[in-house]
């Protein structure tokens, strides 16, 4: 009997050993998911998210785009919140590892803080929104997609009876999607963080996203941030294209805005660019893709050519207030890009018509046309959504940082 307990014991053991051995990497995705923000880890983990995460690398630029330079030094001060603070206690407040500053088409600051370096591919998170959004601007002018008003089913049938049916591509476009999805990043039991662990272990996004069945309010009555929302619309625009989110940021952006090192995406099991918050770049070129934007979609090639990359009137669509309400943090939202309200008038002052995109943790890419000013910033700031300098969460304290910065190198 002995025997034959030890023969069992050691036959679980090896089958023990052996679903690990199998599993190891599903195990190993799945600590880092649940390690990722710690505060001796978050900085590291930002610039090598390949090491820990299914990825897939996008291809390098034909060119390097070098930005002509015409440095100047940091101000001493900025304003937050109509009170004079000081610049480099607020960036360190902010966890800031990276900040780039361009004006004019010239790169006026570049530095990097941390142990991080210039060549680093830092994780957007939902910066990436607005990139995937850019990739719609060809597609309905090309008439791949025919109308933002056609329902995301009619494009992707997996999507029949879930919450996501009979919602347009412009509800999901404008975060109204409708769906029931709590986005609490602190609550390990909200469905932002059940996402994460369909991502950690190499699960299928497409499924997930099928899989939500409930509805919080009809599609285009109101305003609520859902980050899956832009995994149904890479869905949408795969459907519709016939390719990949990979081959579409590859012959749009890879190939137009000479990176410096060649990108990647963090992907699911199956492939699929985790699209809202998966795409790492340098922030040098996390400020090129501002570039785009400032200049209505154009780039010159590495001959001087101008090129139409985006089309002009997607830019302009996507870039303004259009949600159906204003978020709660005072700023206006546009198809995957934030918008400072008020965005006209005499209020607006020099800042009129500016936009960003912001990733949680404190990434940003602030564009101000008006003044001819690009930001991109990337942080580690694991307190980004609590209250400072009177404000109820960060990215008002980021607006009004990168608006102050674009007042002072205006001038």
């Amino acid at each position: 009997m002995r025997k034959t307990a030890t023969r069992i014991g050691g036959l679980l053991l090896i089958v023990a050993f052996g679903f690990i051995a199998l599993n190891w990497n599903h195990i190993k995705r799945l600590k880092t998911v649940n390690s990722l923000f710690d505060a001796d880890k978050i900085v590291y983990n930002f610039s090598h998210m390949d090491s820990a995460f299914l990825h897939h690398d996008l291809a390098s630029s034909p060119y390097i785009f070098t930005w002509p330079e015409a440095r100047r030094a940091l101000p001493e001060t900025v304003v937050i919140n109509g009170q004079t603070k000081p610049l480099m206690p607020l960036l360190e407040q902010l966890d800031t590892t990276a900040l780039v500053i361009i004006k004019d088409g010239a790169l006026i600051f570049e530095d990097y803080y941390k142990g991080t370096a210039k060549d680093d591919l830092r994780i957007s998170w939902s910066v990436a929104k607005s990139f995937a959004s850019g990739l719609f601007g060809k597609a309905l002018e090309s008439g791949q997609i025919k109308s933002l008003d056609d329902r995301v089913e009619s494009y992707v049938p997996a999507l029949k009876g879930s919450a996501y049916e009979g919602a347009t591509i412009r509800n999901v476009m404008n975060m109204s999607s409708g769906v029931k999805f709590n986005e609490d990043y602190i609550d390990p039991k909200s469905d932002i963080n059940k996402m994460g662990r369909v991502l950690g272990l190499g699960q299928s996004m497409d499924s997930f996203a099928a899989s939500i069945k409930t509805r919080a309010f009809e599609p285009g009555s109101q305003w609520q941030y859902v980050s899956v929302d832009t995994h149904v619309l890479a869905m949408v625009l795969s459907a519709a294209s016939g390719k990949s989110l990979h081959d579409l940021f590859n012959e749009t952006y890879s190939a137009n805005l000479g990176f410096g090192r060649a990108p990647f995406y963090i992907t699911d099991g199956k492939d699929a660019a985790f699209a809202m918050g998966g795409l790492n770049l340098r922030t040098r070129d996390y400020a090129k893709f501002g570039q785009l934007f400032l200049q209505g979609g154009q780039w010159q090639d590495a001959n001087g050519t101008t090129i139409q990359v985006i089309p002009e009137d997607w830019v302009k669509a996507s870039t303004g207030h259009s949600a159906p309400q204003l978020s709660g943090r005072g700023v206006g939202y546009g198809y995957q890009w934030w918008v400072p309200m008020p965005q006209d008038g005499l209020d607006a002052g020099p800042h009129k018509g500016d936009f960003f995109a912001v990733g949680i943790y404190g990434q940003y890419i602030y564009v101000n046309p008006n003044l001819g000013i690009v930001i991109a910033k990337n942080a580690a700031d694991r307190e980004f959504t609590e209250a400072s300098n009177g404000y109820s969460h960060s990215m008002n304290v980021n607006i009004d940082m990168m608006r102050s910065l674009a007042a002072h190198y205006a001038q």
